[in-house]
């Protein structure tokens, strides 16, 4: 997506070999008109999979998976990483790990929200080891629901988490495919997908 690259380009920092910061534009502070560029994109690609549902994970993944549920028109679920006096039962849970922030939290979803009926798309802002997506595909599969597809907004391609869902035989598509970011500057992975049809 190249309004993507270009906005990463101008406006994301590397601040290492392995981490990237887009906090001005899309994980801390949003830019609307990109989100909604990011999901009207995720939209065509997944549109003839009959989803159901859009689950992502609090709170990063919440701006694209909703602009995303909106262009298809169904419901956006987020996982919750905190307890919620509210949510008390009836939970489907899931352990993630965070390489980021080098911890693991549980993540939870209401079985009130998604359940056997569903076909989920689910989206996040990053994949790096990919075990954000890997814990939702779970919490997914433990409804008694199918996951159709994983949209990610920005793919550290050098990291294993792509090749990890992949195999799984998930279909991913990220919109932005990083090959590499080593001495502070972001090389594009530049290939087409076949996965999605």
């Amino acid at each position: 997506m190249k309004q993507l690259e270009e906005k990463i380009l101008k406006e994301g920092k590397v601040l290492s070999s392995s981490v990237l910061k887009v906090d001005s534009f899309i994980n801390h502070q949003m830019d609307p008109q990109l989100m909604k560029k990011i999901g009207e994109e995720f939209a065509a690609i997944f549109k003839d999979m009959g989803i159901t549902k859009v689950v992502t994970i609090e709170s990063s993944g919440i701006g694209p998976a909703l602009m995303t549920a909106l262009e298809l028109g169904v419901p956006m679920v987020f996982a919750r990483k905190r307890k919620s006096l509210t949510l008390s039962e009836g939970l489907i849970t899931s352990s993630v790990y965070s390489f980021t922030k080098q911890e693991t939290n549980e993540v939870t979803i209401s079985a009130d929200f998604v359940n056997s009926q569903d076909k989920v798309l689910i989206i996040d802002d990053f994949l790096a080891n990919g075990q954000a997506a890997l814990g939702l595909v779970d919490i997914v599969e433990k409804a008694g629901a199918e996951t159709v597809g994983i949209g990610i907004v920005i793919e550290k391609a050098f990291q294993d988490g792509g090749r990890l869902l992949r195999q799984k035989g998930l279909k991913v598509k990220s919109l932005v495919k990083i090959e590499s970011l080593e001495n502070g500057k972001v090389v594009f992975l530049k290939e087409e997908y076949a996965e999605v049809k």
